[in-house]
């Protein structure tokens, strides 16, 4: 069910299945490249009494983001400015973050749900009201559910490198989604990412320099970034860590108006095996 008076901005467009829900004409799903894979489900007792608590509240289901309408700002039960994180693991940055920007909705988009119950603990032990979580896929929620100049800010912190050669397709930060995402920023406003995979972060500076409305690159440590247990795991192994800072640039030749997005869905490869 939709939150009360859920409306959406514009035209409302007719949004295609989200992944996990495409079907052959024979029933069979379609197996999509996704860039994460999924986890295990087994909540500590601490996680499993955090959504037993909150997730009623807090998450924002599946299947309300396919009604016709549907808006953020309802489910915060505000209208203000708009942050997502993507993959944000056990709301360690989320948290920080968010606390940080009482005056900002913050998106965490994570598909792991021991990791979304443990940020629902984190949200509640720092009594924050701004934090909702939503467990569909990011490249399809900033396509299809985020309008385009709309999005404050945008953190993606520690994706997936999928190291093996064979995997590369499934790397989050590829064209399409840089193009997609980069639409929906706002003029001004910034996107933030870290990797400890040297390989990965040459592959973001080579994408997103080639984005023509980001400029930005490689910087320092963003102070405002908690070191996580994922981070310090990296470290703990030898390998650096690159942080980098994009800025959605205003106007610029072939870029007055929004046209629509190069597809950021999940590429369908052909029917999934039973």
């Amino acid at each position: 069910m939709s939150a009360p008076g859920a409306t959406g901005a514009g035209e409302e467009r007719t949004r295609p299945p989200r992944p996990h829900q495409s079907r052959m004409d024979d029933g069979r799903r379609v197996r999509e490249v996704l860039s994460y894979s999924r986890r295990g489900s087994r909540f500590t007792p601490r996680q499993a009494a955090a959504w037993e608590a909150h997730h009623g509240r807090w998450v924002v289901p599946d299947e309300a983001v396919d009604e016709p309408g549907f808006s953020w700002s309802p489910w915060f039960g505000r209208a203000a400015p708009l942050a997502i994180e993507v993959g944000s693991g056990i709301g360690e940055a989320t948290v920080s973050l968010a606390a940080a920007r009482p005056a900002t909705n913050v998106l965490a988009l994570e598909v792991w749900r021991p990791g979304v119950a443990e940020t629902l603990a984190r949200v509640a032990e720092a009594g924050l009201t701004n934090v909702r979580v939503c467990e569909v896929d990011a490249a399809w929620v900033l396509e299809h559910l985020v309008e385009p100049d709309s999005l404050d800010e945008l953190w993606t912190f520690f994706p997936d490198p999928w190291h093996k050669a064979k995997h590369h397709k499934r790397r989050l930060l590829g064209p399409a989604f840089a193009a997609t995402a980069a639409r929906r920023l706002r003029p001004g406003a910034s996107w933030r990412l870290a990797t400890d995979w040297a390989a990965y972060a040459e592959q973001m500076v080579a994408v997103l320099d080639a984005e023509p409305r980001l400029e930005g690159g490689v910087v320092e440590r963003w102070p405002e970034r908690p070191v996580t247990k994922f981070e310090r795991k990296g470290l703990a192994v030898g390998r650096s860590i690159t942080d980098l800072a994009y800025r959605r640039v205003a106007g610029g030749p072939g870029l007055a108006g929004d046209r629509r997005p190069r597809s950021a869905e999940p590429h369908a490869t052909g029917p999934e095996a039973s």
